[in-house]
């Protein structure tokens, strides 16, 4: 499991979204991200169909996820 909690571009409220974790100033899930690429979208397509969620926000996600699947293995 990914800790969210050192990532810069994302953040937790349990009033929002469940208390999901969400890119910074958006609603929008992190896990959007990851089903949408699974679905073979585009970064660049991710942050057309999410207003607020920045390309940069979006590279420092999947790096941070990258990171810390080495950390794991």
């Amino acid at each position: 499991m990914i800790d969210w909690s050192t990532c810069a571009a994302v953040e937790r409220d349990p009033a929002r979204v469940s208390g999901a974790w969400v890119f910074k100033g958006t609603r929008v899930p992190v896990a959007a991200l990851f089903e949408n690429l699974e679905d073979d979208a585009s970064v660049h397509q991710f942050v057309e169909w999410f207003p607020g969620v920045l390309l940069e926000q979006a590279r420092v996600v999947l790096e941070h996820a990258a990171k810390s699947s080495l950390a794991v293995a």
